[in-house]
């Protein structure tokens, strides 16, 4: 179809590329880089609810489409071996009904990132000539956390932004997992956890988080002794819901409330108002993103290539980061979720300036005078969260007590 073109649909191309050149001249910013964070797509769920109509989690469920398929390779930090993978393992020691492993990435996840990537070509290849066609590592940065969801999204998203055109294999970096800084480390950071590790018993323990569960227990029938939290019904029942299976019909009046009661939970756990809380949980993530816009300003970037940052993370990396961002909308981050950093220069001050958009949609950062937020009063309305890796680790391991001023 695409060798078909003919003699107006090569007008129409012309004037088409002609507007976007137009439209790019026009505005007074100019991108310099991308930062992506985004959450996995469609999974396996973690846990099925005990005791009710059990969903079948078969094989071919986890099926890679041809066309998300990369050449790439796992490494750490520093380009070596890929480090242990603990929580990874934790997953494959159990089986869900059907025969597949909890917390895998399915064939819909994989497409879901696929379509991410296809939504940034758009953005930044087609619309906006930013970046390359194809993947080229000199203009890329991956990384991952230490598990195969997200590992596996980074690739597929690539596949999707890049077209599986590559100039080099795609490096997905990950770290160990007690220095993880992706997500809140509860195993890797001591003072994380006592911060924060009794409140997830204690979430399901608010009086009115506490009715409802009683109520949903009774409904579906589970036996009140056991384990059961709003996370974890909201996990697999939208898993459910997102592959077609089904759903305990109870769940079906339950739903606005699960998503409701998830939410309420996790603000609990994480508790926003304690500033230390936030620090511990995005701190030293924040840090990344604002030296590599920094590093980017000043030329100092070791890179200097480079314009594009993925980061591959979870949707308890999102909701911590849109709480710090003032931008939470106490609504749990769907499958595929992103959080963009455009870094911008005005092309006649050149001073530089921030956006951040959540799912496509552009957002205002209390503390910033514009959409178009400058650069040092995006770092001021971040400053109370950034922490470097020494002085995070120092809190980590209590060397450290200090409040931060």
């Amino acid at each position: 179809m695409w060798a078909r073109v003919g003699l107006m649909g090569s007008v129409a191309l012309g004037s088409m590329f002609w507007s976007q050149k137009k439209k790019t001249e026009t505005t007074p910013y100019e991108l310099k880089l991308i930062q992506v964070l985004f959450r996995h797509g469609a999974r396996t769920p973690l846990k099925s609810i005990p005791d009710v109509l059990e969903a079948q989690w078969v094989p071919e469920l986890l099926e890679a489409p041809a066309h998300t398929e990369m050449d790439y390779m796992v490494t750490d930090l520093q380009g070596g071996p890929r480090p242990p993978a603990p929580v990874e393992d934790s997953y494959r020691s159990k089986i869900l009904t059907g025969g597949t492993y909890p917390g895998q990435l399915t064939t819909l996840g994989m497409q879901q990132l696929y379509d991410l990537g296809v939504r940034l070509r758009k953005k930044y290849i087609q619309e906006e000539p930013f970046l390359t066609p194809s993947f080229n590592p000199k203009e890329v940065y991956i990384r991952s956390t230490n598990i195969v969801r997200t590992i596996e999204s980074a690739k597929c998203l690539v596949a999707g932004l890049f077209q599986q055109e590559q100039a080099g294999v795609v490096s997905i970096l990950t770290d160990k997992a007690e220095k993880e800084i992706l997500y809140p480390n509860y195993h890797g950071c001591k003072l994380l956890k006592r911060l924060i590790g009794h409140r997830w018993a204690e979430s399901s323990t608010v009086p009115d988080i506490a009715a409802d569960l009683q109520s949903i227990q009774r409904a579906l029938g589970v036996d009140p002794h056991q384990h059961l939290d709003f996370i974890l019904i909201r996990d697999d029942m939208v898993a459910r819901e997102a592959h077609g299976l089904p759903l305990p019909t109870a769940l079906e009046y339950w739903r606005s409330i699960v998503e409701q009661r998830a939410v309420d939970m996790i603000f609990h756990i994480y508790k926003p108002s304690e500033r230390l809380n936030l620090q511990m949980c995005v701190g030293p993530l924040f840090h990344i993103l604002l030296t590599n816009m920094e590093d980017k300003i000043q030329g100092t970037i070791s890179k200097p290539d480079r314009k594009l940052f993925l980061y591959s993370v979870h949707d308890t990396t999102l909701m911590p980061c849109l709480m710090a961002l003032g931008v939470f909308d106490m609504k749990w981050p769907p499958y595929a979720a992103d959080i963009t950093l455009e870094l911008y220069q005005h092309r006649q001050t050149n001073q530089p300036y921030v956006k951040v958009s959540y799912i496509g949609q552009d957002q205002k950062i209390p503390g910033c005078s514009d959409v178009y937020c400058p650069l040092q009063e995006f770092k001021e309305a971040l400053a109370v969260y950034a922490l470097p890796d020494e002085r995070y680790y120092g809190l980590c391991d209590g060397v450290d007590d200090r409040p931060k001023l």
